[in-house]
């Protein structure tokens, strides 16, 4: 069912249609280098091979998997004596994201020297996997998965076609079945139609495939997660920015996703824990407690009883008072650190544990808070350089308000004592 025309072609309308760059190019017939980036079953081979049929080279695919760099060398210099022949190449490498670094610099010289035309398919972020010389020369074009109507236009299109599709063996599948196999192929062109040939092979010729036969053929709808790629870090993102954005139910949601696809809870333990003191803080200082509670929980459990105690957390932090006060106090405490590392500690605050000391002044004049009946006996006790600075201003949500009534009284007895 691979499309054999330009117009044949399903989906990716925002660079395919007239007076889109890369459609156009194609058209043209004069397409360069180019990573085409996305999830599984969105076009990306047969795009490939369309625009070595619109440009009129020979496409040669290359795997990153099984062939090295002696078998690239072998194609670079096939398609040397394919060019003084007139015709060009276009060099098609599949999972391009797996090329090491040797295969990367072998195919180099070859794109810039216009030996070969290189067009490389990843499901991952080519600036994560590719080498900036090597991906500096090639146009990136990102394609988004199928739609639902995408993909029912590609399964009624499989089941009308009697030459390569399953037209001719009279079979009939209603438009809930279509409808749902459009919706759980999660964009996947390519799985509808394996799950289409299943379901077909099940039920035989002149056979109903009905909705329930689609959903057993699909068998599971797999999590689409990586651990250390760019669905990795994309998800927990979610997560984070759903916590900070008070939605729980994007919580729990993210949070679900993230542990289907296989992410150790002690990682996402973490994650929430680093969610709760930068974007919680002091407005809910239970947060940090609650957080490691549910870590050590997991811990003790594990999945998926352990998963509960993750999502108690990740409710309670997208439902707490958010503050980024301490964070940001923080940070301004460290630069000042960085920018004062000299700067002596005032003598009346220092330790006097010898005679000596005690001469030189060290602790002459330290007030004991607690000689006062609120426990407070205001007094200096940064240097002199950054005398008066404040870092840490509370906000007004939550238990900050509370600490910011505190600091104000506590500046008010200053300002009685001065």
């Amino acid at each position: 069912m691979r499309p054999r025309m330009l117009d044949d072609f399903v989906g990716q309308q925002h660079l395919l249609l007239p007076g889109k760059p890369l459609g156009d190019a194609i058209r043209r017939g004069d397409v360069g280098s180019t990573v085409l980036w996305g999830p599984p079953g969105t076009g990306k081979t047969t795009l490939a091979r369309l625009m070595a049929r619109h440009t009129d080279r020979q496409f040669v695919p290359l795997s990153a998997v099984s062939e090295g760099v002696p078998r690239l060398r072998e194609l670079i210099k096939d398609a040397e004596d394919r060019r003084r022949l007139g015709r060009g190449t276009i060099l098609f490498c599949d999972e391009i994201h797996r090329f090491n670094r040797g295969q990367q610099d072998a195919l180099l010289p070859a794109v810039e020297q216009g030996v070969v035309t290189l067009i490389g398919a990843t499901t991952e972020n080519p600036s994560f996997e590719l080498n900036g010389a090597l991906l500096s020369r090639c146009r990136v074009w990102v394609l988004e998965a199928l739609s639902p109507a995408d993909l029912r236009h590609v399964i009624d299109r499989a089941m009308d076609d009697r030459d390569s599709g399953l037209g001719a063996l009279g079979l009939v599948m209603p438009d809930d079945a279509r409808d749902a196999l459009a919706e759980v192929a999660d964009g996947d062109a390519r799985r509808a139609l394996t799950v289409l040939e299943a379901a077909a092979q099940q039920v035989g010729i002149g056979g109903t495939i009905t909705r329930e036969l689609t959903l057993e053929a699909l068998a599971r709808r797999v999590a689409v997660f990586d651990k250390n790629r760019e669905q990795h870090y994309d998800l927990i993102s979610a997560l984070h920015k759903s916590v900070r954005g008070s939605d729980p139910q994007a919580a729990l949601y993210w949070l679900a996703r993230i542990l289907a696809g296989g992410e150790d809870g002690l990682y996402v333990a973490r994650r929430l824990i680093r969610m709760a003191s930068e974007d919680i803080g002091l407005a809910e200082p239970g947060a940090l407690s609650l957080t490691i509670a549910a870590r050590d929980a997991w811990q003790m459990l594990g999945s998926p009883e352990g998963d509960l105690a993750l999502a108690e957390a990740a409710v309670y932090l997208a439902t707490a008072p958010k503050s980024n006060r301490v964070y940001v106090a923080w940070k301004a405490a460290q630069e000042a650190a960085e920018s004062t590392p000299a700067a002596p500690v005032p003598l009346h605050i220092r330790n006097a544990p010898t005679t000596l000391m005690k001469e030189l002044g060290y602790g002459a004049g330290y007030r004991y808070a607690f000689d006062s009946p609120a426990g407070y006996l205001p007094q200096t006790y940064l240097p002199d350089q950054i005398a008066g600075r404040n870092f840490y201003e509370p906000g007004a949500f939550g238990y900050e308000k509370r600490i910011a009534e505190r600091i104000k009284w506590w500046q008010e007895r200053g300002s009685e004592a001065s």
